[in-house]
């Protein structure tokens, strides 16, 4: 009998710490700031004053985090659909609009990309994460490199998609292909302007991080994910044939699932 109550009160307290840590493992980020509105599929689109403004952005999904970090006169929208539908099955999304644009406000402080990362930073601490994923695309991939070189402790693995080492040419090449320029996606191209990757620093990026570009890219090419891939230790390069800037719009499935796979794997050997 009394062995019978020891088993019981055993197998009682296995059960109440494996649903601990499971809790734990798959905790969901609460949401900080007030409640602006809704999207289109009914995500709720939230608010939260950080760095001198109010930052916008959406917690959809479950699972580890993973931030999103748009491109150039780009905002929460322009991530496709079915590319947010396949990766929040598994990871809970942090997406949110650059300053300036969409659902966050901006200032008078010049846009540099040490700023930007800082946003990034205080969004997450606004919510009270501590390490994330982070994909970032286009301008939002400069924000990445620049994310891993400050402050490499807050993230686990990286997507850096459509990046560029010399935001000069990119914004050359931008400034041809946007008419009517708002004034918000001006300060970003200057911003853009002045980046120039450190090459030097890439070799201390100890995070897991893979390039994807598209070999037809007409904003960014090629070269500079070549250049990446090869001064990062590990890096992955995958690109996929045809893709332009639009990659993730033109194969969201292929895009997806690719992300998915690189995040699923632990590519770290232990050395016995």
């Amino acid at each position: 009998m009394h062995m019978k109550k020891t088993t019981v009160l055993f197998v009682s307290l296995f059960i109440l710490l494996t649903v601990g840590v499971s809790g734990v493992v798959a905790q969901v980020i609460q949401p900080s700031g007030k409640t602006i509105g809704s999207d289109k599929q009914g995500n709720v689109i939230c608010q939260v004053r950080v760095n001198g403004i109010d930052i916008g952005y959406k917690l959809i999904g479950s699972g580890e985090p993973l931030v999103m970090i748009a491109g150039t006169g780009n905002t929460m929208d322009r991530w496709p659909q079915e590319l947010i539908e396949a990766l929040s099955k598994t990871y809970q999304l942090i997406i949110m609009d650059n300053r300036g644009m969409g659902y966050t406000t901006g200032n008078d402080v010049p846009f540099t990309y040490k700023l930007f990362a800082d946003d990034v930073i205080g969004l997450l601490n606004a919510l009270k994460v501590e390490k994330t994923h982070v994909l970032g695309f286009s301008l939002g991939s400069a924000i990445t490199q620049k994310l891993l070189l400050e402050y490499p402790q807050r993230f686990n693995k990286a997507i850096i998609y459509a990046t560029s080492i010399d935001g000069s040419s990119v914004a050359a090449a931008m400034k041809g292909k946007i008419q009517n320029i708002p004034q918000t996606v001006l300060r970003q191209i200057e911003a853009t302007i002045q980046w120039k990757t450190p090459l030097e620093k890439l070799p201390f990026i100890t995070n897991q991080v893979m390039l994807i570009v598209g070999t037809s890219d007409a904003i960014v090419g090629i070269e500079s994910s070549k250049t990446l891939a090869s001064a990062i230790s590990g890096a992955w390069l995958v690109q996929f044939k045809n893709g332009t800037h639009g990659l993730m719009s033109e194969a969201p499935t292929e895009f997806a699932r690719i992300v998915l796979t690189f995040l699923d794997i632990n590519e770290t050997v232990k050395v016995k």
